[in-house]
């Protein structure tokens, strides 16, 4: 069924009746697979009433960061194919180019479309074809550097684009931000809205529009100068998000325009589910839930790798006031949410801006501070050379605290945190310490806090799951020599170098094959003294790490002597729940003693043909 046609056959009942539809359906789907639930109940009027005036077929589309694209997807042939989304072997939960064309361009990380939009609305003209280029962004997005950026080149690039803000006043957590403060008083002023409606009911179509630069006067001289029109685009609204006639109308008067413009329409995140409307952060990337209860389906006793180092953080916190935290709008993904409670003076929630954060960190540690910034791995990718440059050229000591570092499930390839062993191992000064275990991960941490660091740390973890409680961890926290490396398991012939996650599987498939198993807790330093006394006392030598196997762990450890290294081959990872990905990659128990044992018994008959061929 072709829903672009359908949807534009619809008179506003129908059409209202149809947004319910899809709302309902997001619910009931999202409910069983996880997924965005509040971002996209928001955008249900708004992408009807643009697919209504603009063809996705025909123009090109851009979603920034894609995270609310659930009724583009529906309206764009992938109705009956919905309860696949996020599922291993499904629909993306993202704009992906390989799954339509009609995902004009692919994001998972936030404030890229705005460029991607000029560069496409380029390349057709230089090919000679006419299609509207259109943004639809988040208003957190606008606290990106590259959306900024962007927006100081429209006028130079000569751009026509059209950009529609979708001000809803969070991004995953609530905005911050000079800019996201000037949007917020554009949606609430209560004077120019009703200045407006007023005029729009007074006035004439006609008149309205002869009038228009009298609107506008009004609207800056209760708002303060425009930050769009003093960079060259025309400013319209702030339109409410949920009214498909209006909404349709102010996007059919831009359609053909010849100027560059942003419409600000103001949504409401959750819109529909009341649930998701109260408390719109938790219910941004939803596990599964009971609809109608709202409850998580979750085991009961046990606690996130995250929750652990939150808690655990804002413990030592108590007695070090030199403590400090910062993140980039995660305060609850990234388990910081009791910190920022108990010391809303030592916490920073600096936005979606990754490449301020390092440095702020930075400018925090050279007057005696102790900085934490908590942060997903794939985000981080985004202040490499604030990393370099700021922090481990000056030897500063910040703690980087790397969430969902290895494979993270079902968000897939955008958000797989593989890269970050293989992108700070290769800096100079920073350490880098993978643990074993959520018990580990605190001792880890907690090792971090209470003594002087030479320059900076990264601490990586995935998101992931144990049984037991806080407490009763913390009570059995100690102080761990964190370079040196531990052997956990004595065996013959065979060694497995373990560091982070894989390595507690390890230990099982070890045991159980009289193999021995060291454990990297240190992916950089190296302890040289145990990795020497594992070569010079097996014959094969494994290496095991939930990252990629470029410039990962493994190639680190060729260095001592040839090394067979389980890791990630060159390849994007798909999406998945972690269970079925670290299976599919063979990092899970069963698959790190199977490629052992291939490994082994290809070498053990090379040996034998090697010897019987000198003999």
């Amino acid at each position: 069924m072709n829903y672009i046609e359908y949807i534009r056959s619809l008179d506003y009942e129908d059409l209202e009746k149809f947004a319910g539809k899809i709302r309902n359906y997001i619910i009931e789907v999202v409910s069983k697979n996880g997924g965005h639930l509040a971002s996209n109940l928001g955008v249900v009027e708004l992408t009807l009433a643009l697919y209504r005036v603009f063809d996705p077929y025909r123009d090109y589309i851009i979603w920034d960061t894609s995270h609310q694209t659930y009724t583009h997807k529906l309206l764009t042939g992938r109705w009956e194919l919905f309860p696949t989304i996020r599922k291993f072997g499904g629909l993306s939960g993202y704009t992906n180019i390989f799954e339509t064309k009609y995902d004009r361009f692919g994001a998972g990380h936030v404030g890229t479309a705005i460029a991607a939009a000029l560069g496409i609305e380029k390349a057709l003209k230089l090919n000679g074809e006419n299609s509207n280029v259109l943004v639809v962004i988040g208003d957190g997005a606008l606290t990106s550097g590259e959306s900024l950026e962007a927006l100081n080149q429209i006028k130079t690039l000569n751009s026509k684009i059209k950009i529609i803000i979708n001000n809803n006043s969070m991004s995953i957590s609530k905005n911050v931000g000079a800019l996201s403060h000037f949007l917020e008083k554009m949606r609430t002023s209560k004077i120019y809205l009703d200045a407006k409606k007023t005029m729009k009911s007074r006035l004439s179509k006609g008149v309205e529009k002869e009038l228009k630069k009298l609107r506008d006067a009004l609207k800056v001289s209760l708002t303060g100068e425009d930050f769009f029109e003093s960079l060259g685009l025309k400013h319209f609204g702030p339109l409410n998000g949920h009214n498909l006639k209006e909404l349709e109308d102010e996007f059919k008067r831009i359609k053909d325009y010849e100027y560059p413009s942003v419409i600000t329409v103001n949504t409401v995140k959750g819109k529909g589910f009341e649930i998701s409307e109260l408390d719109p952060e938790m219910y941004h990337s939803a596990a599964k839930f009971d609809i109608s209860s709202g409850t998580f389906v979750k085991e009961s006793g046990i606690i996130s790798y995250s929750e652990a180092f939150g808690k655990t953080l804002a413990k030592v916190a108590e007695k070090d006031e030199k403590i400090v935290a910062i993140t980039a709008a995660m305060k609850k993904g990234t388990g910081l949410f009791e910190f920022a409670k108990k010391f809303p003076e030592r916490f920073f929630d600096l936005g979606i801006t990754e490449q301020m954060c390092v440095t702020f960190a930075g400018g925090l540690a050279t007057l005696g501070l102790k900085p934490i910034f908590a942060v997903y791995s794939t985000f981080l990718q985004r202040g490499f050379d604030q990393i370099i440059h700021d922090i481990a050229l000056q030897k500063l000591p910040v703690i980087f605290a790397i969430d969902r570092a290895g494979v993270v499930g079902e968000d897939g390839p955008t958000h797989h945190g593989v890269f970050d062993i293989a992108y700070m191992r290769m800096i100079p000064n920073v350490k880098i310490y993978a643990p074993k275990n959520i018990q580990d991960l605190m001792g880890t941490l907690y090792t971090l806090l209470n003594k002087e660091l030479s320059g900076p740390v990264a601490i990586r973890y995935p998101r992931d799951y144990e049984f037991g409680k806080f407490e009763e961890l913390y009570d059995k926290i100690k102080m761990i020599d964190l370079d040196k490396w531990e052997i956990l398991n004595f065996g013959k012939e065979v060694a497995i170098v373990a560091t982070g996650y894989p390595t507690m599987g390890a230990l099982n498939v070890a045991k159980k094959n009289n193999w021995t198993l060291v454990f990297a807790r240190s992916i950089k330093p190296v302890d040289e003294e145990v990795i020497e006394w594992v070569f010079e006392n097996h014959r094969v030598v494994f290496s095991v790490e939930e990252g990629v196997k470029a410039g990962g762990f493994g190639e680190e450890l060729l260095n001592f002597g040839k090394v067979e290294i389980l890791a990630i081959e060159d390849e994007f990872v798909t999406h998945g729940t972690r269970k079925q990905l670290l299976k599919l990659l063979k990092l899970d128990e069963n698959g790190i003693e199977e490629r052992i044992k291939e490994v082994f018994e290809r070498r053990s008959i090379y040996e034998d043909a090697n010897r019987i061929w000198r003999t």
